[in-house]
């Protein structure tokens, strides 16, 4: 039973070398290693960044800012608590400020773009329907009209358009540029209506407009519903806060953290705030669009 084992074992690895010689296949699968999980985490990095407008940081940038932050944080924490424990931990959940500001960049920048397109959706219809604008005039004019976060995208595709003349690479550009699923939406149907041509473009921007505002109307009663938890939840932070200096004011409250135990304690409850503001804030996500059309 052993010698059948390494046979099958040997005769697996001689079909690994021939594979990998013969046709540079890698790793130890009967087939070529497909790299879908890499090329969707890769996607997912290039439009989180894009939609927070920071295509231009450098991850240098990036590392500056939370060692920084991560020292400032450290120092107070070890000043307030005496230990390095709390220091530690501390150090870390401040050095993710600067990942949290830009999410929150990017939330805004979306809910921007969100209630921005199905105005620009419905001008575009009517520039290509009542007006008679050609499809790459009329969707470049009303996007150098949008907001301001929109701008800068736009721009890129018009000078796209005015070196190739080819909307499909317009197109392109623009949806690389804003990594948003309505750009995608519109550019694409756009696309088809300048290439292939047809009467139903109308119809086809009116159903989009109408997506998206009904997207938009669902969006803004889910966070008006959720606006007092989001509120209730940034006592999970002031609280704990102001019983730890509440702490140092009472008999030997100071001495008590810096003890082996009190150092332990605190270094718990430090976790276990950062563990429920993750949490809630989880809970309190709204479901985003995929990107089908890339």
């Amino acid at each position: 039973m052993i010698a059948v084992l390494l046979a099958i074992a040997g005769a697996y690895g001689v079909y690994l070398l021939h594979t990998a010689v013969t046709f540079g296949w890698a790793g130890v699968a009967p087939g070529p290693a497909r790299p879908r999980r890499r090329r969707r985490a890769r996607d997912r990095l290039t439009d989180w960044l894009a939609q927070a407008g920071l295509r231009e940081v450098r991850v240098s940038e990036l590392g500056m800012a939370m060692a920084l932050l991560a020292l400032v944080g450290g120092g107070l924490a070890f000043a307030l608590f005496g230990g390095a424990f709390p220091a530690l931990v501390t150090g870390v959940f401040c050095a993710t400020v600067p990942v949290a500001s830009w999410r929150r960049q990017r939330d805004q920048r979306l809910d921007r773009a969100r209630e921005a397109w199905p105005r620009m959706i419905e001008e575009i219809r009517l520039q290509t329907g009542s007006l008679g604008r050609a499809v790459p005039q009329a969707l470049l004019e009303v996007g150098k009209r949008g907001p301001r976060e929109l701008r800068a995208a736009f721009l890129a595709a018009e000078r796209e358009w005015l070196i190739s003349t080819d909307f499909a690479r317009t197109c392109a550009v623009l949806k690389s540029q804003l990594a948003d699923a309505t750009a995608d939406a519109t550019c694409e149907t756009l696309l088809v209506a300048h290439e292939v041509g047809g009467t139903d473009l109308d119809a086809r921007l009116a159903s989009l407009a109408e997506d998206r505002i009904q997207d938009l109307n669902g969006r803004k009663d889910a966070r008006a519903q959720q606006a007092g938890v989001r509120f209730a939840r940034r006592f999970v932070l002031v609280v704990p806060i102001g019983m730890a200096l509440a702490g140092l004011s009472i008999g030997t409250g100071r001495t008590a953290y810096e003890t082996p135990g009190g150092q332990v304690a605190v270094g718990a409850g430090i976790l276990s705030v950062i563990g429920c503001w993750l949490w809630a804030g989880r809970l309190l996500l709204l479901p985003e669009e995929d990107r089908v059309f890339r």
